[in-house]
């Protein structure tokens, strides 16, 4: 079916498409976005809203948007990586469906079968531009949307219909109802903050003011004594002056979830000297075959080299970088290696059979004759070709033949790097070293002849036939039973003070890692640390706990893990350490702020403030209201100064004024206005994008009331 092959042709913009206009939900600071409950159901990957997501649900859903990622992209498989990518972005999509649905339930906001028939209809929604229902302008067809699907289910409906079609028309209908699940989602996430954006709305006073703002400009001569004048050392904190600040900071240390703090050691288990010189001897072997004139495709086989070799010429595009750095400046014959690339760790030799100028792109069009009869094929090739050259246009015959005759481009990535059979392979190569405007007979497979017109030939470069032995630098099972043997003889018996005390004697490093939360899905960057990371958060893990000893990574990373720290939900105590020192750099700066103020107070002007001990001055051009002044001699940027600084007049002197970076006196020295025209509603517009971010801290809200809970580190 054409239409899935748009699916596939379009999979990069499909798949941008299916979350687009979604709301985040963005937790900063001291927030994670997960919590970790203890919950009573085996079957329950977490809670929204007090709502229960099941195992098998949650799967569903995987299913349908890892079906829709292998339709839009012509996938088969997909990676640990992205099978991951698509849990959490399913996950995601679905908190954010349930707070918005739930909120939209309690105003009243739906979205009709008929609204949604209408905005098909009328098709002007961002979604429905990416998908492949588009005509020739670009935009959404809802007929063409109307006509595939009824196809799709007539396909479905007939018997007759062969398994490859059904399949085809299946997954074209899957993921349409998936991009519709979508599409209705967010409309109603839409009216949400449409409702939520029209509680706040701009006004002509607002617009003025807003254009006032940017466009009223003070020039302002200061003086400045820096905090960092005043040594940290020389201020005294007390606990009582870090509970104040605290008190005064404290909602910036809530926790919405709780977090978790280890040490871990990893060892990334490696080739031995003795792994690496068993290597380097069957490297030398094989190169010195590829001398002696044995087959590449062999010799590639055998050694189960990363990169395959391909009868076919190919680009440098099609070869790993190293490779094609090789290629380029060696002559034909030529041999390089066994040598060692650190960037991929493998070994490599390189030989370079020939190099010929092919094109890139090539334009072509064929008329396939299949045949039971090779003869009595090749005498109606030869007669089709014949009837061409005498003026009989080449669609016209194709027509015959039930084809379409149709101009194809073929370009070297739609090949290069694929598993091709030897029909395929005969038939590119006849058509990459045909000449433009060239008609030949191309004899495939024994069972079929094809009648080959190549009509234009593009962007020739330089490709390679080259035998490529790439073979990573592994570790034998004898390196990695001694590993494992080695650690687990440290580990045995040993508790985590033990551990922290020999494990350098041991040749083993310890890492830390704070605030660890049940969201993340591997520890210090080893993948496959699924075990590792339910142990950590298991209930019946206590702090000083040691864990087993876990096989990590690609079967190449060994663990072991301490629990050292468990921050609950709410509020951050004070003591902590990372807390502790926030609370006393700010009140360090509130009593340099006060010294420096005390000090600057009695200066009568600029030029007497400038005079002080450790001051710093300048001139400061272009202050507006609107945006924080850069005070480049201080280092800083200084709102208070564009604030304040905005409702003065010109000849205006001020002092002991505090800031972000030092205490400051300032003199207006000139205020002007910009030379720009007040549009109101361009400032309208501009008023109504700020207020949509304000809308972004009503979501978050809404994060925090649905008490979202998340245990899918325990399945996944």
């Amino acid at each position: 079916m054409a239409a899935l092959q748009k699916v596939r042709n379009a999979g990069p913009l499909v798949v941008g498409a299916l979350f687009l206009g979604l709301i985040g939900f963005i937790a900063t600071d001291w927030t994670r976005v997960v919590e970790v409950f203890s919950m009573s159901s085996h079957n329950t990957v977490g809670t929204i809203n007090g709502k229960d997501i099941d195992l098998q649900d949650y799967n569903n859903m995987v299913d349908e948007y890892t079906s829709v990622i292998k339709a839009s992209n012509g996938l088969t498989n997909l990676s640990d990586e992205q099978m991951q990518s698509i849990r959490d972005q399913v996950w995601q999509n679905l908190v954010e469906t349930e707070l918005i649905a739930n909120e939209a339930n309690e105003l009243g906001l739906t979205v009709t079968d008929k609204e949604l028939q209408q905005i098909l209809i009328k098709g002007e929604h961002p979604m429905l531009q990416q998908t492949m229902f588009t005509n020739q302008q670009g935009k959404f067809d809802y007929t063409l949307l109307k006509q595939t699907m009824d196809q799709c289910k007539e396909i479905m409906n007939t018997p007759e219909s062969s398994a490859d079609l059904i399949e085809q028309a299946q997954s074209l209908t899957q993921w349409w109802s998936f991009m519709e699940k979508n599409l209705r989602n967010t409309i109603l996430a839409q009216k949400y903050q449409s409702l939520l954006a029209a509680c706040i709305i701009s006004n002509p006073v607002a617009a003025q003011q807003n254009f006032d703002a940017r466009t009223n400009e003070k020039t302002l001569l200061m003086a400045a004594l820096p905090y960092s004048s005043i040594m940290d050392s020389e201020i005294e904190v007390t606990d009582k002056d870090l509970k104040a600040k605290y008190q005064e900071y404290k909602n910036q240390f809530e926790v919405l979830v709780e977090t978790r703090d280890i040490k871990y050691i990893d060892i990334a288990v490696k080739a031995s000297k003795e792994d690496e010189a068993e290597l380097n001897a069957q490297m030398n072997d094989y190169a010195q075959q590829l001398k002696d004139g044995a087959a590449p495709a062999k010799i590639i086989r055998e050694a189960r080299s990363l990169v395959a070799y391909s009868t076919l010429p190919v680009s440098k595009n099609a070869l790993p970088t190293d490779i094609a750095n090789q290629v380029d400046t060696m002559k034909a014959g030529q041999q390089v290696g066994p040598y060692y690339n650190s960037a991929d760790n493998t070994m490599n030799i390189v030989r370079l059979i020939s190099a010929q100028t092919l094109p890139d792109s090539i334009q072509y069009r064929i008329i396939g004759i299949p045949a039971m009869d090779m003869t009595l094929a090749e005498k109606s090739a030869d007669s089709i070709m014949n009837a061409i050259k005498a003026g009989t246009p080449f669609d016209t015959i194709a027509k015959k033949y039930n084809q379409s005759g149709e101009k194809v481009w073929m370009a070297s990535a739609q090949y290069e790097g694929m598993t091709i059979d030897e029909t395929n392979k005969k038939f590119i190569q006849a058509i990459s070293t045909a000449t433009a405007g060239s008609l030949q007979k191309v004899v495939l497979d024994g069972q079929s002849v094809v009648v080959l017109n190549v009509l234009e030939t593009r962007n020739p470069i330089k490709k390679f036939d080259v035998a490529v032995v790439k073979t990573a630098v592994e570790f034998s099972k004898q390196t990695y039973d001694k590993a494992f043997s080695n650690f687990s003889s440290f580990l045995a018996g040993k508790d985590a003070e033990a551990i922290d005390t020999l494990a350098a004697k041991s040749g083993y490093r310890i890492l830390e890692r704070d605030n660890l939360s049940s969201a993340e899905h591997t520890i210090g960057g080893v993948s496959n640390t699924r075990d590792a990371l339910r142990w950590i958060f298991n209930e019946d893990t206590k702090v000083g706990d040691v864990s087993p000893l876990y096989e990590c990574g690609n079967n190449d990373y060994l663990m072991c893990v301490v629990l050292t720290g468990i921050t609950p939900k709410g509020y951050l105590s004070w003591k902590q350490e990372d807390v502790k020192r926030y609370l006393t750099d700010e009140v360090i700066k509130d009593k340099k702020a006060k010294l420096l103020q005390d000090k600057l107070a009695a200066a009568k002007s600029v030029a007497e403030a400038a005079k002080l001990s450790g001051a710093v001055s300048d001139t400061l051009s272009n202050v507006t209201f609107a945006y924080p002044v850069f005070v480049r001699m201080v280092g800083q940027m200084e709102p208070v100064l564009s604030g304040i600084s905005s409702a003065d007049e010109k000849g205006t002197f001020k002092t002991a004024v505090r800031g972000n970076g030092a205490v400051y006196a300032y003199e207006v020295l000139a205020a002007d206005k910009q030379d720009t025209k007040f549009d109101e509603k361009a400032e309208s517009d501009m008023l109504t994008q700020n207020y949509l971010r304000y809308i972004n801290g009503f979501q978050n809200d809404l994060y925090r009331k649905a008490n979202v809970e998340d245990r899918r580190y325990i399945f996944y």
